[in-house]
């Protein structure tokens, strides 16, 4: 696994898929590829989100659970012909956003 940095970015990023749902709308989580920060996540479609939250669902490597976490759309950007959304979460389990810690530290996934 790679993690990257961005200058406009504190933490490091990594390619990632996750399951999403607009909060307003409900109904499917639809699958989304982006990558994965600390802090958030981000992913591109051909459309872009319509409300301001939207409900995640992914993996963390080492983690014993899927994660379930509430975003908030905090820009939209065009990408040709694709919309990015780029995500912050704002509720995250505390054991979930301490995976995520360690494995952008480098440690072990799993805290052993």
């Amino acid at each position: 696994m790679t993690v990257t940095h961005d200058d406009r970015r504190d933490s490091g990023r990594i390619p990632f898929t996750f399951q999403v749902r607009e909060r307003s709308l409900g109904g499917s989580y639809e699958e989304r590829e982006g990558n994965l920060s600390v802090g958030g996540v981000y992913f591109a479609g051909h459309h872009p989100p319509t409300g301001a939250v939207v409900e995640l669902r992914f993996l963390v490597p080492g983690h014993d659970h899927e994660v379930s976490a509430i975003g908030e759309v905090v820009r939209v950007s065009r990408e040709d012909e694709r919309f990015g959304a780029h995500i912050r979460f704002v509720e995250i389990p505390l054991d979930c956003e301490l995976a995520l810690a360690r494995l952008f530290q480098g440690g072990q996934p799993g805290g052993r």
